[in-house]
């Protein structure tokens, strides 16, 4: 399935990414750099500046080459060697970028090599240089930036990649399920909407649907049908001209108070001044 179809339970995936840099350095390899048959916990990012070498993913063999992006995912097996008395010179990291439970690259079936244009290769090096320092500066206000850096460069280089993405084969079935589920309780927003409702809808008992649902999004079932009640009622206030009592009753609040007060505590202020907010943009 194309990644460009961006179906919208991906998207909140996505707002529960959590990304943790593991380690960042400019490196120049020696002729004895090389392990065989591993799998890391983590992902890779090689850039490639200077040098020869072998890399093996996934039973794929490649042999990157000065002005690539190497990208080696997490949970795969994988290889890499030095080939001649030139070996790589590289700034590398390693790192995680999780939706719940889950590595995005375990979703997302993204190229192993990418070639980098001149002018994003000076951008990418800059940037990687900036993670390598930020990762050996101890300070809190480090680990902010080096997130905001390490989130820049996976946005870079998923931007690059936009043509070749596709979601990993072995999930589509976990896909449907998802948009078999986005799609009941879209249709069902203004219902009484329980768990047991929708663990019978997608064939699940109510205790895995739970599970189920902090794997993959990070909250309850419960919780998400609540802010996808909440993110209907954004859109209304802002597209219609609906009374807010009209909106509350097309998100499942009979009782327009508790409409108005499960929104504050959503967006921080009222419906009525959301509107009008909303208005002014």
């Amino acid at each position: 399935m194309p990644f460009n179809q961006n179906p919208e339970f991906l998207n909140e995936m996505l707002q529960h990414l959590q990304v943790h840099l593991e380690e960042a350095y400019y490196t120049e390899c020696s002729p004895q750099w090389r392990e065989l048959d591993y799998v890391p916990k983590y992902n890779k990012f090689y850039l490639i500046c200077e040098g020869d070498g072998w890399l093996q993913i996934d039973g794929e063999e490649y042999r990157p080459v000065p002005g690539q992006l190497v990208h080696m995912p997490a949970h795969v097996l994988q290889s890499y060697s030095a080939v001649s008395d030139k070996p790589y010179a590289k700034y590398w990291c390693h790192f995680t970028a999780t939706m719940g439970e889950m590595d995005l690259f375990q979703w997302v079936d993204a190229p192993s090599i990418l070639d980098i244009p001149p002018p994003l290769m000076d951008r990418l090096i800059s940037l990687f240089r900036e993670l390598s320092s930020l990762y050996q500066n101890r300070s809190y206000l480090a680990r902010i930036r080096e997130k905001a850096i390490l989130l820049e460069i996976i946005a870079l280089f998923l931007s690059e990649s936009n043509t070749h993405l596709r979601f990993v084969p072995g999930r589509l079935g976990e896909i449907e399920r998802l948009k078999q589920i986005e799609t009941f309780i879209e249709a069902n927003l203004s219902q009484s909407l329980t768990l047991e409702q929708l663990a019978k809808h997608v064939h699940l008992h109510p205790n895995y649907l739970v599970r189920y649902f902090n794997k993959h999004f990070a909250v309850s079932p419960l919780k998400y049908i609540n802010r996808k009640r909440m993110q209907k009622a954004k859109s209304l206030l802002g597209s219609t001209d609906l009374s807010i009592k009209e909106i509350a009753d097309a998100v499942g609040y009979p009782d327009t108070n508790h409409f108005a007060k499960a929104f504050r505590k959503e967006a921080s202020c009222s419906p009525t001044e959301y509107r009008l907010r909303a208005g002014r943009n």
